[in-house]
């Protein structure tokens, strides 16, 4: 079975959980701690994610490290992936159950770019407009790339908005160089 396959079956399995004992959201900022701690340390994820390390080990140190920081349900659950040997799975899963719980509470990730900083009320704006053309709560990223000159390029998922100048003017130069535009 596919490691994309193996991660939606656990990540699944857990927020069905989550849902059932009603700590989705303690499950969730558990998750997002165990993505964050296994993405700032290379060495945690490798610990993790070797077949040489013993399980008891790696439960010794994933106890040692998340214990007071983690609810029970959701220790529990990794010490239920490493005794299955699907720790090297571990942080796909963390992530598709992230999407998986996105997508149960109608949420969606936008991530935007823009040429300079937003102010609170164009955010806001831009969220608006986004919830409504996709009928969801949107969580935005925004993250500063100077080389689109204006606008913005907004993603979710696969889907890209580009409203950025940058577009446009190539937009415009494809359209001049196909002699579609005339200057009269």
């Amino acid at each position: 079975m596919s490691d994309s396959k193996v991660a939606y079956r656990y990540a699944s399995s857990l927020l069905d959980t989550a849902i059932e004992k009603d700590i989705l959201e303690k499950v969730f900022k558990d998750i997002k701690l165990l993505i964050e701690s296994l993405h700032i340390s290379g060495e945690l994820k490798r610990t993790v994610e070797s077949p040489v390390i013993k399980p008891e080990l790696k439960f010794s140190i994933l106890n040692e490290i998340f214990s007071k920081k983690m609810n029970k349900e959701t220790l529990k659950f990794i010490h239920f992936v490493i005794n299955k040997n699907r720790e090297e799975v571990l942080y796909s899963i963390a992530e598709k159950f992230i999407d998986l719980r996105n997508e149960y509470l109608g949420i969606v990730e936008l991530d935007v770019k823009t040429a300079f900083k937003f102010d609170d009320d164009q955010k806001k704006s831009l969220i608006k407009k986004f919830e409504k053309v996709l009928n969801k709560t949107v969580n935005i990223k925004l993250e500063i790339d100077d080389s689109i000159i204006g606008g913005f390029v907004a993603q979710v998922g696969d889907t890209v908005y580009d409203a950025s100048l940058k577009h446009q003017l190539e937009r415009l130069k494809k359209e001049f160089g196909q002699g579609n535009i005339s200057l009269n």
